[in-house]
């Protein structure tokens, strides 16, 4: 398997990477290229000024009191989306959830506390547990995806939100699959299209696909149904990334959200990452990302060690280490999960066998699916050492980042909320 020269991504990271004839993937480039490329941010800013002052207009002139929709799970993007929004730019923005109900603790204790200290109205609409259950299941035999239903929900819902109440503006933090694999360029302006949120959020399904298949009726995929060209083009509305109008470190957004409105991380080592503040808010992310090392050979570690590499704060040896200690462990929910939709573990590695990657895993003397290569086991040649980052004085694992990584040798202090201290081995609904 060939690895970026300069993170730690696999040639066959998804959803679709590409490494350049210096063996620099296109997400290392596409993350260079935010500081590199003659961008100005202050023009950009007044951009997105402009597209927000016609948001405001718009709904004045239907007599609507919200001009923005901002979807929140309640996590470090969130706050900060609502916080700009509001603080900044003045906007009154309607806040979308879609509850999919593998909440965790921190997810619902930093939700509360976004709609606390924001003042904003807010939609939850939450996902009856039967059908999140014949979804999960039914998208887990046939896609390994346990949370299909998250990203057609948080994808969907807050459109036919905007079409019921005609609010022309939906506003997303940053363009994710940009963010890991360069999938565009920053040039383009990406904008929120129907297309990619089936292609790459749902993976090519549509919610009608699933009616009749595992139990699963129309009634099951309501919230997932995209409105009609029709009643988009009625309401006029379209959806942007902020990402594109403005520097994107989630580490700084997310220690401003804790100084300014109290966004919380958890202070417990994480199964599959030593990253405490991101994607906290999804119980069963572990499982998920545990799905796509089953699948592809690398997971979250190999995702958060790869974003600090590029900024600079983790070493390529750092990085290495930590994806050899977290990228295959099993997580601590995976029976939970497994109770939930009726399989037994056994039965729950089969269903993977069918969706690894031939590239990466092979069955070995015993007849046990063992990996065949990792990027731990790559010695760092001259190709690497040319494509080293300038390293930052902010060091990932340096006393000061203790609440944000973890470090085994210098844990993070117990937090008040003693919710935030434990991992929960089973999710909350509510």
């Amino acid at each position: 398997m060939r690895y970026c020269a300069r993170c730690l991504y696999p040639e066959n990271a998804r959803p679709t990477i590409i490494f350049d004839d210096e063996g620099v993937c296109s997400g290392c480039r596409y993350h260079q290229s935010r500081k590199t490329l003659e961008i100005n941010w202050e023009e950009r800013q007044k951009m997105l000024e402009q597209i927000l002052q016609e948001a405001k207009d718009m709904a004045k002139a239907r007599g609507n009191s919200h001009d923005c929709i901002i979807p929140v799970s309640g996590g470090k993007d969130s706050h900060f989306q609502v916080w700009l929004m509001t603080k900044k730019y003045g906007m009154n923005p309607l806040l979308v959830t879609f509850n999919h109900s593998y909440n965790s603790p921190a997810g619902l204790r930093n939700l509360e506390n976004l709609l606390q200290k924001s003042g904003c109205d807010a939609i939850r609409y939450t996902a009856g547990l039967d059908s999140v259950r014949r979804v999960s299941r039914y998208m887990l035999e046939t896609v390994g995806d346990l949370t299909w239903h998250y990203h057609a929900g948080i994808r969907t819902f807050p459109f036919q939100v905007a079409v019921k109440y005609n609010i022309p503006l939906i506003i997303w933090g940053e363009h994710g699959f940009a963010e890991l694999t360069g999938i565009v360029s920053l040039e383009d302006f990406v904008e929120f299209t129907r297309w990619t949120r089936k292609e790459h959020d749902m993976r090519g399904y549509e919610p009608h696909d699933l009616i009749g298949k595992g139990g699963i009726t129309l009634n099951d995929v309501g919230p997932y149904i995209y409105p009609t060209d029709e009643e988009i083009e009625k309401t006029e509305v379209r959806g942007i990334y902020l990402s594109n109008f403005y520097t994107w470190d989630a580490k700084e957004q997310g220690e401003s959200m804790m100084r300014e409105w109290n966004f919380s991380p958890v202070a417990y080592e994480r199964d599959r990452t030593f990253n405490l503040y991101a994607k906290i808010e999804d119980h069963a992310n572990d499982v998920h990302d545990y799905l796509k090392y089953l699948k592809f050979g690398y997971g979250r570690a190999t995702d958060d060690a790869s974003m600090e590499i590029r900024h600079g704060r983790m070493t390529r040896e750092e990085g290495m280490e930590m994806v050899r200690y977290y990228d295959a462990r099993e997580p601590s929910t995976l029976q939970n999960y497994c109770d939930f939709l009726g399989f037994t573990k056994k039965e729950f590695y089969a269903l993977v066998d069918s969706q690894r990657d031939p590239a990466i895993w092979a069955r070995n003397s015993a007849g046990e699916w063992e990996a065949q290569d990792a990027v731990f086991r790559h010695p760092i040649t001259q190709s690497e050492e040319v494509q080293r980052v300038v390293q930052s004085a902010d060091r990932t694992f340096a006393p000061e980042n203790r609440h944000l990584y973890y470090n085994l040798k210098n844990p993070p202090l117990p937090l008040d909320d003693i919710s935030l201290n434990k991992q929960s081995i089973k999710f909350r609904v509510l």
